[in-house]
């Protein structure tokens, strides 16, 4: 069951008004920038575009990076095991030690 319940009209234009009370919930005005996602089942799910809503499991790698670069460690200081763990997860075959071939933009 829903918290909120609102019904909108689209405009000729594709436009619609956010009802105020999702407006309200969302913390949004005029020029807020909002992220549509439209699911298999065909529920659209709309927030903030700077709100969190990335993969938990991103965000926690993230965490981790922040930690380790806090700590004064860089992201070439992962241990080599943690490192390949991460690559086989991610379902990329790469060796990280294999030399880089073609040009690279830094």
């Amino acid at each position: 069951m829903p918290i909120i319940h609102e019904v909108a009209t689209m405009t000729a234009k594709g436009q619609i008004t956010v009802p105020k009370p999702i407006r309200q919930a969302l913390d949004v005005d005029a020029g807020t920038r909002m992220v549509f996602e439209l699911r298999e089942n065909g529920e659209v799910i709309v927030s903030r575009a700077d709100a969190e809503h990335e993969d938990p499991a991103i965000r926690a790698f993230l965490g981790l990076i922040e930690q380790e670069i806090g700590a004064g460690r860089g992201v070439e200081d992962i241990p080599d095991d943690v490192e390949r763990r991460m690559l086989e997860h991610a379902g990329l075959n790469i060796d990280p030690d294999a030399p880089i071939e073609g040009d690279v933009d830094l």
